[in-house]
């Protein structure tokens, strides 16, 4: 005979146990519908601080009216064991999903976590941050319609009311945001932070961070720069990678403001990938070049030429050539403005080289072991800042710089610049060292690929000084190549 709760609900099944307690499927047998039911483990009766945290829960969720947070219908006790009863989602949980098929598409991915937002957005609105954010804590119905749950750790945003509490590490180390795992307080960013790394697994299949034990991991969210979704998907859009990485931002203020506004970036990338607008970063860095303009003319229009044409077209082309070889031994142009080939033809590629970077505001360099990366010709590898909250760059320092040797300190016409982190400005200075060199382009918002259009200063020296950062607080090179 199946365990009666509360002379009410009849105990199916377990489907869930925590460290703090076990879910049950059960069966309200007063309004004939199925429930979750959450109840307390026996050990943790005697401690005060559980049972608060799990009636807390109870008050929490109460107050939360959202299609995509779980549904609290009843809270009680029996045997003196606390239970909480929650609408029953017949689902499965996003870290069950995610182990079964690994990397989602990136719609589908995209449309779990605007969901996830605007539930969590929901919450943060009434005064509550969840600090527990994972996929385990997300619930997919029939629809695939997701479903935060388990607020059992989390805690008013009212700092006055005194529950913000530091010093005590929560939640879970694979999706804790750095402020949490050093022990400082948690908030709606924080929040924002751990749906980040959970959307970073949706795309990738993985989790930035890995170790052996929860410390390892911990230490990593706070030390170490959080890997870009592109490093190990090619396929997302510039945009959605920029999103991510902004999410998972180390300082708060350097992350979205809101969970909202976290929520409202990834629609607008949602909305670009179903319009088919948006780049993918395969295609912005590793995209073939275009076939010219004059071989897809000849290949949707073929012309067969007559003998006579034919007779015609080579002795033009003879005459070319006798024109050509007499103005290279003569050693001029073969028409007005148009250089011989000894002096160099106009737009021709120049090789640069990758002398070091400069920072006169700073004194730790700027990754100078990864400069060659930005000359290699490997879209995939790239030269990088620091890393930088809002108010040090651009306000501590003015900004700074990638500095690129040129061959025979000559004039250059253009700079080009790939960047897998658009949204960072730069100009580019000519001189004949990095201090000396004056601006010569005008300020552009680095994209995929931007070309510099240069004013015609010589240097043995091309400086690409980055003046302000994308949100995230980092810029990449890519790659940097120039025509004479």
């Amino acid at each position: 005979m199946a365990e009666l709760i509360a002379n009410r609900y009849e105990v199916d099944k377990l489907v869930g146990r925590g460290g703090m307690s076990s879910v049950f499927k059960a069966h309200d047998t007063l309004l004939e519908r199925d429930v979750a039911l959450k109840i307390l483990h026996e050990h943790h009766l005697e401690d005060e601080e559980y049972v608060e945290r799990f009636q807390r829960e109870a008050r929490t969720v109460a107050q939360l009216s959202h299609p995509n947070i779980v549904t609290v219908i009843d809270r009680g006790e029996a045997d003196g064991r606390p239970f909480i009863v929650f609408e029953y989602v017949d689902g499965q949980t996003l870290d069950r999903m995610v182990s079964r098929r690994g990397a989602l598409p990136i719609g589908e991915a995209l449309e779990i976590a605007i969901a996830s937002a605007r539930g969590l957005a929901f919450a943060h609105r009434h005064g509550l941050v969840h600090r527990d954010v994972k996929p385990q804590n997300i619930l997919l119905n029939g629809d695939r319609e997701p479903k935060v749950t388990d607020f059992g750790i989390a805690r008013s945003l009212d700092v006055k009311k005194g529950v913000t509490q530091t010093g005590t590490v929560l939640g879970t180390s694979n999706y804790i945001a750095p402020e949490q795992a050093s022990g400082d307080g948690a908030s709606a960013q924080s929040d924002v932070y751990s749906l980040g790394v959970v959307l970073f697994e949706l795309l990738t299949g993985r989790v930035p961070f890995e170790g052996e034990n929860f410390v390892t991991v911990a230490m990593r969210h706070i030390n170490e720069p959080a890997p870009r979704v592109s490093e190990r998907r090619r396929d997302v859009s510039l945009r959605l990678d920029a999103a991510v990485s902004r999410a998972m931002a180390k300082n708060p203020r350097d992350r979205f403001p809101s969970m909202d506004a976290f929520a409202a970036e990834l629609e607008a990338c949602l909305a670009e990938l179903r319009s088919g607008t948006s780049d993918s970063t395969a295609t912005v860095l590793r995209a073939p070049a275009p076939v010219p303009a004059r071989r897809r003319l000849r290949a949707r229009r073929r012309i067969t030429p007559g003998p006579l044409l034919v007779s015609l077209l080579a002795l033009a082309a003879l005459a070319v050539i006798v024109v050509a070889a007499i103005a290279v031994q003569q050693d001029h142009s073969v028409l007005p403005g148009v250089p011989s080939a000894k002096s160099g033809a106009a737009g021709s590629a120049v090789s640069l080289s990758a002398a070091g970077t400069y920072d006169p505001a700073g004194g730790g360099g700027e990754h100078d072991s990864d400069i060659g990366n930005a000359v290699d010709g490997n879209s995939a590898t790239y030269w990088t800042t620091e890393h930088y909250n809002s108010q040090d760059f651009g306000g501590l320092k003015d900004g700074v710089g990638l500095v690129l040797g040129a061959p025979g300190a000559k004039p250059l016409e253009t700079l080009t610049v790939t960047s897998d982190t658009p949204g960072f400005a730069a100009v580019v200075k000519a001189g004949s060292s990095a201090g000396s060199a004056q601006i010569d382009s005008g300020e552009e918002t680095v994209g995929g690929k931007t070309t510099f259009d240069l004013n015609g200063k010589a240097g043995s020296v091309y400086v690409l000084w980055i003046t302000r950062l994308a949100p995230d607080g980092v810029a990449h090179v890519n790659g940097v190549t120039a025509t004479s």
